[in-house]
C-alpha cells in the first residue's frame, strides 16, 4: 500500500483526501517539528549564555573559585562547585521521564510548554560546556553539527530506502555508549573517551535520519486530529532536539578547544 494511500481519509471527515492534500499536511507538520525544535535550540543556547555570564568573570579579583583556569563568580561556584552541579545535570531527566509517562494525557500546548521548559532546564546543563571549552570552538562546533543534521534529516525525510533495520542497531548503541560513559568515569581512559565520542557522532548521525524518516511515517500512516497532531509535532521535536544535542557534544569533545 502506497502511504498515501494509507492516510487518505482526514480525522472524522470520511472524505478521501488527495495526494497533494497529504503532501502539504505532511510539510506543515515537519515544518512545525523543526519549528519547535528550532525554538527548543535558542532557548537553551539563551540560558546557557545567561547562566555563563552571571558565573563565570574575567576579573581576578571578583573570582571566588576556578575550574579549568576559568575564575567564577560566587553564583558560579555555587552552580558547579556544590552539589546543585548535580542537580542541574540531572533535571533534564526528570523532564525525559515526565514525557515519558505523561505526554499521553498532556494537551499540545501543555506538552509544547513543558518542552520549552526541558529546553531550558538542558540550557543549564550544557552551561559547563562554556566553562570546558573556548566560545570561538562552542559557536564552530554549534554550526558544524547543524550543517551535518540540516544534511542527515534531509536525506532521511527524501529517501525511498527503508531506514527502519537501523532502528533496534542504532538504540543498542546508545546502551552501550552509556554503559561505556560509566566505565570511563571509573577508569578515566583518553583512548575510551575518543571512541566514545565518535562512535557517538556516527549513533547519533544515523538516528538523525532514521527519527526524520519514522516521524514522516508516522504522519502517513497515521490519521491525526489538529491536536494529537499538534502533539506528535511536539514529541517529534523533542526526539530530533537531543539527537541534535547528542551529535554536538560529541563534536565537540572531537573538535572543541578546551579552556586552559
Amino acid at each position: 500500500m502506497q502511504p498515501y494511500e494509507q492516510n487518505q481519509y482526514a480525522s472524522g471527515t470520511g472524505f478521501a483526501r488527495s495526494a497533494a492534500q497529504v503532501d502539504q499536511g505532511l510539510r506543515a507538520f515537519m515544518l512545525g517539528v523543526y519549528n519547535n525544535m528550532v525554538l527548543g535550540l535558542a532557548i537553551s543556547a539563551m540560558v546557557a549564555l545567561g547562566i555563563n555570564m552571571l558565573a563565570v568573570t574575567n576579573d581576578p579579583s571578583q573570582a571566588v573559585a576556578r575550574i579549568g583556569g576559568v575564575g567564577l563568580t560566587e553564583f558560579g561556584r555555587l552552580l558547579y562547585g556544590t552539589p546543585l552541579m548535580w542537580v542541574v545535570a540531572l533535571a533534564p531527566l526528570a523532564f525525559i521521564f515526565m514525557f515519558s509517562f505523561r505526554m499521553d494525557k498532556m494537551s499540545a500546548a501543555t506538552a509544547r510548554m513543558t518542552f520549552f521548559a526541558f529546553a531550558a532546564v538542558m540550557g543549564a546543563s550544557l552551561s559547563t560546556l562554556l566553562i570546558r571549552y573556548t566560545g570561538a570552538s562552542v559557536v564552530q562546533v554549534f554550526f558544524i553539527t547543524a550543517a551535518s543534521f540540516g544534511a542527515l534529516s534531509l536525506w532521511g525525510y527524501t529517501t525511498s530506502r527503508s531506514l527502519s533495520g537501523m532502528g533496534s542497531f542504532l538504540i543498542m548503541g546508545v546502551v552501550g555508549l552509556i554503559i561505556a560513559s560509566i566505565v570511563n568515569i571509573f577508569v578515566a581512559s583518553s583512548m575510551l573517551q575518543f571512541g566514545i565520542s565518535v562512535l557517538g557522532v556516527l549513533i547519533f548521525a544515523g538516528l538523525t535520519a532514521y527519527d526524520t524518516q519514522k516521524l514522516k511515517e508516522m504522519y502517513l500512516s497515521g490519521n491525526y486530529d489538529t491536536e494529537t497532531a499538534a502533539k506528535v509535532s511536539v514529541f517529534g521535536a523533542l526526539t530530533l532536539y537531543l539527537d541534535f544535542i547528542n551529535m554536538f557534544q560529541f563534536l565537540l569533545a572531537l573538535f572543541g578547544n578546551r579552556n586552559q
